[in-house]
């Protein structure tokens, strides 16, 4: 039996609250002790800091009493039954209220209520208002009554512990249904697609999109379990595997390719391939996330079309356009140095070299343009 006071209390809390069931059943026990040792009180007693509560009892109405006062502070601190005829006669006794004042008791026989664990909390008591004696059958019987209280304390903590885990269990099942739901319900209404493959590429999850793309695409259903190079192009297996492996090592990679080019299916995904971790830190598994980046891809071949047809025209302007003018001007050139005059000389000069600056201006104003563009697309 273990002699820690702080241990024992903490016990005594353990099995302070019971259930009604539990409380008959140990109500029946307190009768049959008082019938075996034909006495008139019976009780179940846990000794708690301060106060001595009767969890059973017959013969009282009294609930509780001062742990001072109690006779079982001396029942604990041993093993075997606690047996006194005549408590006035005993100087541990003699002077307790419970003995000189109203309640006069006489007799007390009790045993020590003792858990599996080493603790005595208690005791499975009889009392009485006259001096008497217990047969070594009764103390037999009043020992093993004491350890059917016991018993039935523990199962009674042991059916209540279940019973507040199991609240908590479902509790928690609640909670992770209702967020297994929320992620579900963010996972599907993605417009990308996902889906979560293993290290030997078996699909572990995928999401509505992913269905529907896979389906769309290739005229395929995909279910878990099934290995996700049934549903890859051959034309980009070899890149796939490439940046799986790149995964599977730790590393994150993102990157573009054309699916079916030349078909009416034709289309443009951009590919994160990142790896996912266990609690140990292992990598168990990669997610494969893909953007449709169609519209982005044909909105940047049209402007790289529309550029190349600047260029082209920046060249017409910038050749075509200036060589007539590059002639008048060398005419001009050539006409001052044969100092030929006429009154519309300086007017035809002028005019040619605006037209030059025009054409300047435009040919910048195109190649500009042109960069522009090209900085938009990279960007």
């Amino acid at each position: 039996m273990m002699n820690s006071e702080p241990l024992r209390l903490r016990a005594v809390k353990k099995f302070k609250d019971f259930s009604d069931d539990i409380t008959i059943d140990l109500n029946e026990i307190v009768s049959l002790a008082a019938d075996i040792c034909d006495t008139p009180v019976a009780l179940v007693t846990l000794l708690d800091t301060d106060v001595q509560w009767f969890k059973a009892a017959i013969g009282t109405e009294i609930t509780c009493t001062p742990r001072e006062v109690a006779f079982c502070n001396h029942t604990i601190a041993q093993t075997e039954v606690l047996v006194v005829p005549d408590l006035q006669a005993d100087e541990r006794f003699c002077n307790n209220p419970m003995v000189t004042g109203p309640a006069a008791a006489r007799f007390y026989a009790g045993a020590p209520l003792i858990t599996k664990d080493g603790h005595a909390i208690g005791s499975l008591c009889v009392v009485d208002f006259k001096s008497n004696e217990l047969s070594e059958r009764q103390v037999k019987a009043l020992k093993g009554l004491a350890k059917q209280v016991v018993n039935l304390m523990e199962l009674n903590w042991s059916l209540q512990s279940l019973e507040q885990q199991h609240k908590q269990s479902q509790t928690q099942k609640a909670s992770i249904t209702e967020s297994e739901m929320k992620l579900k319900a963010i996972f599907d209404s993605s417009k990308d697609t996902h889906i979560l493959v293993d290290r030997s590429l078996e699909i572990m999850a995928f999401n509505k999109s992913a269905a529907v793309f896979i389906k769309t695409l290739y005229n395929k259903k995909i279910n878990n379990g099934d290995n996700l190079m049934d549903f890859t192009e051959p034309s980009i297996r070899g890149q796939f595997l490439k940046y799986f492996a790149a995964a599977l090592s730790g590393r994150t990679i993102k990157r573009e390719w054309q699916l079916l080019p030349g078909t009416a299916q034709a289309c443009w995904k951009e590919t994160t391939f990142v790896p996912v971790k266990d609690n140990n830190g292992d990598v168990v598994g990669v997610a494969i996330n893909s953007t449709d980046i169609t519209t982005r891809k044909r909105h940047e071949e049209q402007i790289s079309i529309q550029n190349e047809a600047l260029n082209r025209i920046a060249i017409i302007q910038s050749h075509e356009l200036r060589r007539p003018v590059a002639s008048l001007l060398g005419i001009i050139d050539l006409m001052r140095l044969e100092n030929i005059d006429f009154s519309y000389f300086s007017m035809m000069e002028h005019t040619i070299n605006e037209l030059d600056e025009k054409i300047r201006a435009i040919v910048k104003d195109s190649e500009e343009t042109i960069q522009g563009r090209h900085l938009a697309i990279v960007a």
